[in-house]
């Protein structure tokens, strides 16, 4: 088996016994039932996860931040020029981004992670280089990566977050970084859900309404060329996508995957999950994956994967993400018990990838930074409400009269 396969056949659901014995420890205690709201559904979901109530406690946390760069820049996407992907990795690196200031905030390690920025970067401490690529392909023209790129992609993510845990992290949180990534977002979100770009392509870094408007034509252009669902939307129509070669060289639509994950972790796609475009052909994940996702985007799914598959907690940050998110639960439906949202940002097609997946947010701010700077926010709730369940008293133990006793 390979790394990704052995990852996925790990990941178990929630545990039955483990979800009862915390929503029964949760009303035993004293405060009214339900009065600590989506906490109370925090800390049970994190029992079910780890199979065990209480639930451990979730820190010290650690924060990956994946890095790597995009062809479809290329397309007038976002005003902002394509260097400042590595600038920014030197700005983590010497801890003067938020994503650091939050992170110092709440005690969370950051480690950067160089899985595709398009330059090559110095050694220095904090840094894990795990470049698959120099940046994708424009995934406007065909593919954005080969089968064998997006396997490497997930497999580093595994690899980060097996290294983490490791050195003792008990929750891990999700950053990313690359200029032109919220296109590549959307259209896995698109590919996903099945929404219309336009419902869930956002401004991204600012973007005014004529770069809003190109983005939206080119996630559309990407999800057409490259035979996945969505690509009509209201754009114009485009010819049939057979022949046609990418940027790479690989004919649209003839991405190939070897071993047992192309069609989904379990055999076959949950309802919902799976892309059908108009011919009808089921998009195995990894396709989706690779055809219109960011090299970031792959290694946090394969972060979410290893987390989950470690019995370790993953806070999800904002839209990067929960489109990465949707890949891994295409592959390992059960990665979702092990997730927890940490905001919910102000792209548009965030909101739609967390109601796909099921996940509710816990802060909602206007945030659109990324980084991992909402989920290191939520942290501290997480950590509050697993708290809860070791130290506050029941009514038994405190000698408190409960009103349904």
């Amino acid at each position: 088996m390979t790394i990704l396969e052995q990852t996925v056949a790990a990941i178990r659901p929630a545990d039955p016994a483990a979800l009862a014995a915390a929503r029964a420890h949760q009303d035993s205690l004293t405060k009214p039932r339900g009065a600590l709201g989506v906490l109370e559904e925090v800390a049970v979901r994190l029992a079910g996860a780890a199979a065990v109530s209480p639930p451990p406690l979730p820190a010290p946390a650690a924060l990956a931040i994946f890095a790597a760069d995009h062809g479809v820049h290329a397309q007038g996407v976002t005003p902002w020029p394509q260097e400042v992907t590595v600038q920014m990795v030197g700005n983590f690196l010497a801890g003067g981004a938020v994503a650091n200031a939050f992170a110092a905030q709440v005690g969370a390690s950051v480690t950067v992670v160089d899985v595709g920025v398009a330059a090559d970067l110095p050694p220095a401490p904090g840094l894990t280089v795990s470049k698959v690529a120099y940046g994708t392909a424009d995934l406007s023209v065909g593919p954005a990566m080969t089968a064998e790129q997006v396997v490497a992609a997930l497999e580093a993510g595994i690899a980060v977050a097996r290294e983490l845990v490791d050195q003792g992290a008990r929750c891990l949180v999700t950053g990313d970084m690359g200029i032109a990534n919220t296109t590549a977002s959307a259209a896995l979100i698109c590919a996903f859900t099945g929404k219309d770009a336009a419902a869930v392509t956002g401004r991204g870094t600012g973007v005014d309404d004529e770069t809003l408007a190109r983005k939206v034509e080119v996630v559309r252009q990407a999800l057409r060329v490259n035979g996945l669902p969505g690509g009509r939307g209201s754009g114009p129509a485009a010819g049939p996508a057979s022949g046609r070669e990418g940027a790479d060289g690989l004919p649209v639509g003839a991405l190939s995957f070897s071993g047992g994950l192309s069609g989904g972790g379990s055999g076959g796609l949950p309802e919902g999950m799976e892309g059908t475009p108009e011919d009808g052909r089921a998009v195995p994940p990894l396709e989706v994956l690779a055809a219109v996702g960011g090299l970031e985007h792959a290694a946090i799914a394969g972060f979410v994967l290893g987390g989950a598959a470690l019995g370790v907690p993953v806070i999800l940050d904002g839209v990067i993400a929960g489109s990465a998110a949707l890949a891994a639960a295409a592959l390992a439906p059960a990665v979702v018990d092990h997730c927890v949202a940490g905001h919910r940002s102000a792209e548009p097609g965030h909101a739609a990838a967390l109601d796909h997946l099921g996940l509710r947010p816990l802060v909602e701010l206007e945030l659109r930074l990324g980084e991992g700077t909402g989920g290191l926010l939520a942290h501290p709730l997480v950590c509050a409400a697993v708290r809860v369940m070791h130290e506050v008293a029941t009514f038994d133990s405190a000698g408190v009269t409960d009103k349904e006793a």
